[in-house]
């Protein structure tokens, strides 16, 4: 994989800083997206340099259609400036959460989970297509959410439903570039997403390893290294498949 650039939206913390860091050390460089916290950022690129490595990141909102344009010229300027015209992988990571019933969910809260797992991904990717050399990977995240129903989870399923739906079609309509686009859609994961309730939350902790096979709740360390595994060559002819990387959770 050396000699690679992937973008990777929601890249400063969780899973998305997971899965930067393991790529960095397969020799890929990425340029990331952030939502506030800056000093995250500026730490993935210090930590990639001292890999050797290159990293950039740039505060984005996915939720803000408006903002893309932006975006997508500071990822040229990052690539001319890295010598390369053209990036090899797209992870769109980024996320927000929602726990509501569905009879209390408000159009605001709808639109706000829409606007980043569903829009958000399609016109980024959309708008990012023509800096993505041919024969790249594209690897949308979803949920086991969209597989299992939880009670106040109705609008965040939906959502990853929906993006695991344009993720097939991505893999068709983008075939004859030879861009794969596959879903990878994690279990319960202990992170500081969703305010970190999997990971300080005993109750729900306990209440997520009685239902894995394996026994625990996830971690990051579970799930970026099978991203960038995902991405390699070796995987080249896995195309248009869901993936759920959870332990065996609800099975």
């Amino acid at each position: 994989m050396t000699g690679k650039v992937a973008v990777i939206t929601g890249g400063s913390r969780g899973l998305g800083r997971n899965t930067a860091v393991q790529l960095l050390q397969r020799g890929v460089d990425v340029v990331f997206t952030y939502r506030a916290r800056e000093d995250e950022a500026e730490g993935l690129v210090r930590e990639a340099e001292a890999m050797g490595r290159r990293a950039a990141g740039f505060r984005l909102d996915t939720g803000d259609v408006g903002a893309f344009d932006g975006f997508v010229a500071e990822v040229r300027r990052t690539l001319a400036s890295w010598g390369v015209e053209r990036f090899d992988y797209l992870v769109n990571n980024a996320g927000n959460s929602l726990h509501a019933g569905f009879a209390e969910t408000t159009e605001e809260q709808f639109d706000g989970i829409f606007n980043v797992h569903v829009k958000g991904v399609y016109f980024l990717t959309q708008k990012l297509l023509p800096l993505m050399k041919d024969g790249g990977r594209i690897v949308n995240v979803s949920s086991g959410l969209a597989r299992v129903s939880i009670p106040g989870s109705s609008a965040y399923g939906a959502a990853k439903g929906a993006v695991e739906v344009l993720t097939r079609y991505l893999a068709k309509e983008l075939g004859p570039r030879g861009i794969t686009a596959n879903v990878v859609a994690p279990g319960a994961i202990q992170t500081d997403f969703s305010d970190g309730r999997v990971r300080d939350n005993p109750e729900i902790n306990k209440m997520v390893a009685s239902m894995t096979a394996l026994g625990r709740a996830g971690v990051a360390d579970d799930i970026g290294p099978m991203i960038a595994a995902l991405l390699s060559d070796e995987n080249r002819w896995v195309n248009g498949q869901r993936i759920e990387v959870s332990g065996g959770m609800m099975l």
